[in-house]
């Protein structure tokens, strides 16, 4: 519930930040699982590891949508973490717009890169 105190605050209570702290955890324990079950993958792989090897660590398609998964973890993650910075350390408006423009575009074609990546295993 938020409470208009004058003509420029408006207070909005102590939970607005429990989202993204959530995001953050919840997107951290995904990718600490999948490191997990990749190391485990890769130790199962006997002999030298070259392009096969990697090439049928994601072949199976739960592998395939785990990455998936974590690609968008690791977006989501990284795009709260700089924003967060970008709002507490950049105090100009437009620069500030400029930076989280520049940041969105740049995570899209990470995330993009990556999927064209998996998806041509």
């Amino acid at each position: 519930m938020s409470v208009n105190y004058g003509s420029k605050r408006t207070v909005v209570g102590a939970h607005y930040g429990i989202r993204d702290w959530l995001v953050q955890r919840g997107t951290a324990v995904l990718m600490a699982l999948f490191t997990i079950v990749l190391l485990a993958r890769v130790l199962m792989i006997s002999g030298p590891i070259g392009y096969d090897g990697w090439a049928g660590v994601f072949a199976p398609q739960w592998m395939k949508f785990l990455t998936f998964a974590v690609i968008v973890s690791l977006v989501w993650h990284a795009w709260v973490g700089v924003r967060d910075v970008w709002m507490d350390y950049v105090p100009a408006a437009g620069l500030r717009l400029i930076l989280n423009i520049f940041t969105i575009v740049w995570l899209v074609g990470c995330a993009g890169w990556g999927f064209q990546v998996l998806w041509r295993l």
